[in-house]
């Protein structure tokens, strides 16, 4: 749908489907695929999720036309995956959220992005390097991409308010984190955009900010990390964007500080080192140039669900998928190739099994089978 837009209709599918319980980014595709459509999509969940072995909440008409009117209340709209307002680096990831609450200006996501991340109790030194870099990078024309966290983040919008910046929140767009940073936010708005997954009213947990983090990582061309411990939340950006070919760069920092030490041990690994915005600059042009690859389709057709519903695998089939799964994560060709069915046979399968919470879908897209206990 690349360049098209949702019909209203069709945005709210999207959203039921996406807020459907077991229904993350990878499998609303493989649904919405495989179906034909959201609305297809839905109609099927109840008896694919009944093959897995449970029955799972599904997202109600109102439910999603209440969080809508909510959203545009606020100023906030769902920016479909493949429409012109959905950042195009972030569309070409694998797993990219189908959906993308906005709040201020898409038009921002048209320039070319590079996220600034760091420590929350980051040093005065490390707060005006990243204040420096961003003001220097904004300037040149760059879109500056943070995670509105206290330390490094705040300061990189700070410097980069004038010429745009975008803030990725880590709970619904009505629940800004750390809440003194509510005017900030706000003032992101009017030059820059504020971006979420989650729904609205949604509190951010723990296990919600790597989420955040990979939308950063992949918003951006690339990641400059300035001061970040061993275990540090900039760290799983660094390592996100690795993993989607992004660039990941570090500034140095003192081997005497432990905010440091994350950031250096970068360094080490082969992360590029910069001290100045030209560093920056130098280290993406190569992406500049080649640009991101276009994302896979997504169906808007309408289908119905019968042909789907027809291909449901026999029980001995299902068992001999079922019995190559296990805790190590298994490669979905393997699994086509060791049962002796075919690739759409097993991926309805997969599709049943991670609805009934059964499984887990990697970022590599191998699966794993789920402790037993978290079944039910």
């Amino acid at each position: 749908m690349a360049g098209g837009a949702l019909t209203p209709e069709q945005r709210v599918a999207w959203l039921r489907l996406i807020r459907s319980e077991n229904v993350g980014p990878q499998t609303f595709r493989s649904l919405v695929n495989h179906f034909g459509g959201a609305t297809a999509a839905i109609e099927g969940l109840p008896e694919l999720a009944r093959r897995g072995g449970r029955r799972i909440r599904i997202c109600g008409q109102a439910e999603a036309e209440d969080e809508i009117a909510e959203a545009t209340a606020r100023g906030v709209r769902f920016v479909a995956l493949g429409e012109t307002d959905y950042p195009p680096a972030l569309a070409a990831v694998e797993g990219a959220p189908p959906l993308l609450g906005v709040a201020g200006d898409a038009a921002v996501f048209r320039r070319s992005a590079v996220a600034i991340v760091g420590a929350r109790n980051a040093s005065s030194a490390g707060r005006s390097f990243a204040k420096q870099l961003a003001t220097e990078l904004g300037g040149a024309g760059w879109l500056v991409v943070s995670g509105l966290a206290r330390g490094i983040d705040a300061a990189a919008h700070v410097a980069t308010i004038d010429s745009g910046t975008v803030a990725v929140l880590a709970g619904g767009l009505d629940c800004v984190y750390p809440p003194e940073h509510a005017d900030l936010a706000s003032r992101i708005v009017d030059e820059g955009a504020l971006v979420s997954e989650m729904p609205m009213g949604w509190q951010p947990r723990g296990r919600d900010f790597p989420r955040r983090n990979r939308i950063i990582a992949g918003i951006a061309l690339g990641v400059v990390v300035v001061e970040a411990a061993v275990r540090s939340g900039s760290l799983i950006t660094a390592r996100l964007a690795t993993e989607i070919g992004r660039e990941v760069m570090a500034a140095p920092g003192s081997p005497l500080d432990p905010r440091c030490e994350g950031s250096n041990g970068l360094l080490r690994d082969g992360a590029t080192l910069i001290t100045r915005s030209d560093h920056v600059i130098e280290a993406l042009a190569p992406l500049i140039d080649r640009g991101p690859p276009p994302p896979a389709p997504i169906s808007l057709a309408q289908a119905a669900s019968a042909g789907f519903n027809s291909l449901a695998p026999g029980d001995d089939e299902r068992g001999r998928i079922l019995e190559l799964l296990g805790p190590s994560p298994a490669a979905v060709d393997e699994l086509v190739r060791q049962s002796g069915s075919d690739p759409r046979t097993v991926q309805v399968v997969l599709l049943e099994l991670e609805l009934a919470g059964r499984i887990e879908r990697r970022p590599d897209g191998a699966v794993a089978l789920k402790d037993s206990e978290s079944w039910t």
